[in-house]
């Protein structure tokens, strides 16, 4: 069975890191023999260029017909000043391929490979022996999305409107709970339940679900003190689930402790199932376009890579593969292998060509 991918390059070091990617996914298709028939289409400034929007609805009967998205940046200074915003990149096809897609929760690992501990912002003590924190966002919902949302003609006054259902809370719970289930059964709901509303739902809803789950244990924590408690211990989480704002900051918190964004992957489920079973998904790398680098060829590939490790394991069910492609990447950065990101003071940094021809060395 040929499992089908939509390939949404996008702008920057996009198509760099993309192409890359895609190569490695063909080599492990050959080793675990199955195969995958890609589709590319336009997204991001690229698109604007080419149809007048970011988001072309082609892109969208693309991704609608897969298994699972892989993308790779949008944006850039280029862009940023089109008129109305909500056709620039970030805003005109991130946002609306979440809503068109259904894709309600975000999955971001924050893994610190030990080999890169030295590169790591926080004190070798703390990080020795690496980390693996993954954060579960509520992706569709919350203060990004709730209306009303404006400003007042005179520019006197903006309005956002931060909204939770009980619905939405319990579906992206559940995703925090099972995923718990699957590592170390701890599971860490952030909130601001001392002072919003919405806050004070999110926990209770959380506190009612968790006894389907009695394997899990549950704690609940102030998103202030969470922050603070990433950077003094990380190794006390294991899987925290968060509404939006929480955890897009709180992820990208997560995703420095790993010493560098390019090393961050991370998946947007839904809840529709793939061909094979799974769950459909878009997978990119957490990082933008960096058009400061983009066409120099220095780009890391790992995080986008290790997107595509994810994106076999839960729209595809390929867990062998997934399993290979990462040991790939962790034996990769065990040998020495670095790009500039992640690279130390002298020593020799390797291209984004370069680093994806290491990783397939060590996939065997």
């Amino acid at each position: 069975m040929a499992y089908r991918v939509a390939v949404l390059a996008g702008d920057g070091i996009g198509p760099e890191i993309v192409g890359v990617t895609v190569d490695i996914l063909r080599a492990v298709g050959k080793r675990f023999n199955f195969e995958i028939d890609y589709e590319e289409a336009l997204v991001g400034g690229i698109a604007y260029d080419a149809t007048g929007t970011p988001l072309p609805e082609s892109t969208l009967e693309v991704c609608k017909r897969s298994d699972a998205v892989l993308l790779g940046a949008v944006g850039g200074p280029k862009w940023d000043n089109i008129q109305p915003p909500t056709l620039r990149p970030e805003v005109g096809a991130l946002l609306p391929l979440r809503k068109e897609l259904s894709l309600f929760a975000n999955l971001r690992p924050a893994i610190l490979f030990p080999a890169l501990a030295g590169v790591s912002s926080l004190r070798a003590d703390l990080v020795a022996d690496g980390l693996n924190i993954l954060v579960v966002r509520e992706l569709t919902g919350g203060i990004y999305f709730g209306q009303p949302k404006g400003r007042d003609a005179d520019n006197s006054r903006a309005v956002d409107t931060c909204i939770y259902t009980r619905d939405e809370i319990l579906r992206i719970a559940r995703v925090g709970f099972e995923s718990a289930r699957k590592r170390k059964k701890i599971l860490c709901s952030v909130d601001k339940a001392n002072v919003l509303e919405t806050s004070r739902l999110w926990r209770e809803v959380v506190t009612e679900l968790a006894p389907e789950y009695p394997d899990v244990a549950l704690t609940h924590m102030l998103v202030d003190n969470c922050a603070m408690q990433l950077v003094r211990d990380p190794r006390q989480f294991d899987v925290i689930v968060t509404e939006n704002m929480f955890g897009d900051i709180l992820s990208d918190e997560a995703a420095m402790l790993t010493g560098s964004l390019g090393m961050l992957a991370s998946a947007s489920l839904g809840s529709a199932t793939t061909t094979a079973g799974g769950t459909f998904g878009l997978y990119e790398p957490v990082h933008g376009s960096a058009p400061d680098i983009a066409g120099k060829g220095i780009a890391n590939p790992l995080a986008t890579i290790l997107s595509a490790a994810l994106l076999l394991r839960n729209s595809l069910l390929l867990e062998d593969a997934a399993a290979a492609l990462e040991l790939a990447v962790a034996t990769t950065l065990s040998a020495g292998s670095r790009t500039a990101d992640i690279s130390e003071p002298g020593k020799i940094s390797l291209g984004t060509a370069d680093m994806a021809a290491a990783v397939l060395n060590h996939l065997g």
